[in-house]
């Protein structure tokens, strides 16, 4: 049966703190999940980390968990029901932002529209609703729930779009009171601005768990950076002027912004100047550092991006040089990452060095950057004058990226249609797809490429990274993705036997493989994804560890079943017993039964093997079952 409106209250206390969690909040990955699902999953955590102190880990026996796994559509229970609960990501569920979106169900929050204020704001059609689904349009009273002081957000990734549950895609089930904002709800690209502040209200959260620092240049306090005391030259804190636009302002904003500026066209070659970060004290033991950048004086003169560590006495002075810039009199922002690792307390600096100043007619510029404990893409690829391109352009315009290497030494890249293609319902869309690129390693690798996760991200160029609301979109190999004419072989095999040479690379490339509708062009005016005029693309291709996402070993008993709530695609199915596996844990870990060198724990009862894992968890959980148990006996 339909979840009614009463089940629905008595679960959707969002103003009852026994329904928070207690973090970090265990999560089981179910077998039955997709294999491209479980990655999308695991990217979802990190966009918490970055913006909250919300966190989340491998289940080891807790009470409470969340258990994702495919069900039928995508919902998830309303707060911690302190049993165990099971949220699905079903069939074409698994995006980002709609896993993001089940997850803050998870963790208390409901859909916008259901706030008490809500009529004033949209108006719903219940004539176009379809009867089963009327409860979702529900609203309720502030005894039920709390707006935590924020305003009604038109553009919470939580808010229904204007067809939700509705009886005929023409009819709008629900419209904006200020119709300006029918096209915003119902995004599904990231958190919103107020869905971050409520997150962390709601979890009294004072800092995020992976961003640890990140500066637009807009404060007098620089963030805390410092000069070196000891240059002969030094970084300026400069306004816009005509010719030197900041980048954290569109360039509409003639007299806003500002950025840092090392001036090396006067003064004497090798003067140097250094901007570096207050302390600061990792959780992980890898970071990224991103930043926009332009060196428009001597060719001579050179950016370096260094790191001064712990020396193992407690004072920070091992110095280590990551990455140095050339000049390039290149008058265009650039965006740069550098990878490092750092275990203890440490500083970045930027170190500048001055060419020749009689060659020069600029400087060294620095602006919006981000420090983040991730690892940096693999692939960025910056396409100058890409809003020009969405009205110049013709419509069978493609553009291919350079060659690109995957972490595993697999080439590849990708293709950009700026207007789509010609067919009508496509018009006002870009179109992006991937295709792997025959590279120096294709003699030791793996052919096909299958299990390996692909993914695209347009990013929203806002330089404060929490509120970044970028387009990603992603895909895993597999061996349904196939050249028809190539007697079904697969897109993922070798590029020097299965695809088009190019002479631009002197490198094949295969056919690709992506999405029409990548993102609209009127999105791509509306966010910050043109900056400069400019669109910057991220990609990955990653192998997926299958051992690091079965199942552990918990069962859900009908008595601790919770209700549960429809989620982004209208999917309200029952929860029965029936639907879970039988889950028998084994009762012992003497004989060790975890293969490939993983260590056998007992909890109360509950038997699991735990492995090294990846750059993001540091465990991952293997279920043992009466099947296992019986097969190695």
């Amino acid at each position: 049966m339909l979840e009614t409106s009463l089940s629905f209250k008595k679960r959707s206390a969002l103003r009852d703190e026994h329904y928070r969690w207690k973090i970090p909040i265990p999560f089981i990955l179910a077998d039955s999940l997709d294999l491209n699902a479980k990655g999308v999953i695991l990217k979802a955590f990190e966009g918490f980390h970055l913006r909250s102190c919300v966190k989340f880990k491998p289940y080891a026996g807790e009470k409470s968990y969340i258990r994702f796994l495919k069900l039928n559509g995508c919902w998830s229970t309303i707060g911690d029901t302190k049993a165990g609960q099971n949220l699905s990501i079903g069939a074409g569920c698994d995006h980002k932002a709609i896993v993001i979106h089940e997850i803050l169900h998870a963790l208390g929050f409901l859909h916008e529209q259901t706030r008490t204020d809500r009529d004033d704001y949209v108006k719903i059609w219940w004539n176009h609703v379809l009867p089963n689904q009327a409860h979702n349009f529900n609203k309720y009273g502030r005894n039920y729930l709390t707006d935590l002081n924020t305003t009604y957000d038109y553009e919470s990734i939580m808010h229904y779009g204007p067809s939700s549950f509705t009886k005929n895609s023409s009819l709008a089930t629900i419209t904006t009171n200020i119709p300006e904002f029918n096209g915003i709800i119902g995004q599904r690209l990231d958190f919103s601005t107020s869905d971050i502040e409520r997150l962390n209200r709601m979890y009294n959260c004072t800092r995020s768990l992976t961003l640890l620092d990140q500066c637009d240049f807009e404060s007098a306090d620089l963030c805390g950076l410092v000069q070196e005391p000891r240059d002969d030259a030094v970084w300026l804190h400069k306004k816009n002027e005509p010719m030197e636009q900041n980048h954290t302002q569109r360039q509409e904003c003639k007299d806003a912004g500002h950025f840092m500026y090392f001036n090396t066209s006067c003064g004497k070659q090798g003067d140097t100047a250094v901007l570096e970060s207050r302390i600061l004290h990792p959780t992980r033991n890898y970071h990224c550092l991103q930043y926009f950048f332009k060196m428009t004086g001597s060719p001579q003169d050179r950016l370096a991006v260094w790191i001064k560590k712990d020396d193992g006495t407690g004072k920070i002075r091992r110095l280590i040089k990551v990455r140095t810039f050339q000049g390039d009199n290149d008058h265009n922002w650039k965006i740069a990452h550098v990878n490092f690792r750092c275990q203890k307390k440490f500083r970045f600096l930027f170190y500048g060095l001055k060419g020749n100043p009689d060659d020069s007619n600029g400087g060294i510029f620095i602006d919006d950057l981000t420090l983040s404990e991730a690892q940096c893409p693999r692939a960025v690829w910056l396409i100058r004058g890409f809003s020009r391109l969405l009205t110049t352009a013709s419509s069978d315009l493609s553009i291919t990226s350079p060659r690109f290497y995957s972490q595993e030494g697999y080439g590849f890249g990708i293709t950009v249609a700026p207007r789509g293609s010609r067919d009508s319902a496509f018009a006002n869309y870009t179109r992006i797809s991937f295709h792997l690129v025959s590279g120096e390693n294709d003699g030791i690798l793996e052919w096909p490429a299958l299990h390996r996760q692909v993914t695209i991200t347009v990013l929203d160029q806002n330089p404060n990274a929490k509120k970044r609301m970028s387009a990603e979109r992603s895909f895993t190999t597999d061996t349904t993705q196939v050249f028809p004419d190539k007697n079904n072989s697969s897109r993922w095999g070798k590029p020097s036997l299965l695809g088009k040479f190019d002479t631009s690379c002197n490198c094949s490339r295969n056919g690709g493989w992506g999405w029409s509708k990548f993102i609209s062009h009127a999105l791509l005016r509306r966010k910050n994804f043109l900056k400069n005029g400019d669109l910057i693309i991220f990609a990955e291709f990653e192998g997926i560890l299958e051992r690091c996402y079965i199942e552990e070993g918990a069962s859900l008993s009908s008595a601790t079943l919770p209700p549960h709530h429809s989620g982004h695609f209208g999917v309200f199915v029952p929860l029965h017993e029936q639907d879970l596996p039988s889950i028998h844990p084994r009762e012992h870990c003497d004989p060790n039964p975890c293969q490939n060198g993983g260590i056998c724990l007992n909890n109360q009862g509950d038997v699991s093997c735990r492995y090294p894992y990846g750059s993001s968890y540091h465990l991952c959980v293997i279920n043992i079952t009466l099947t296992m148990m019986m097969i190695q006996r």
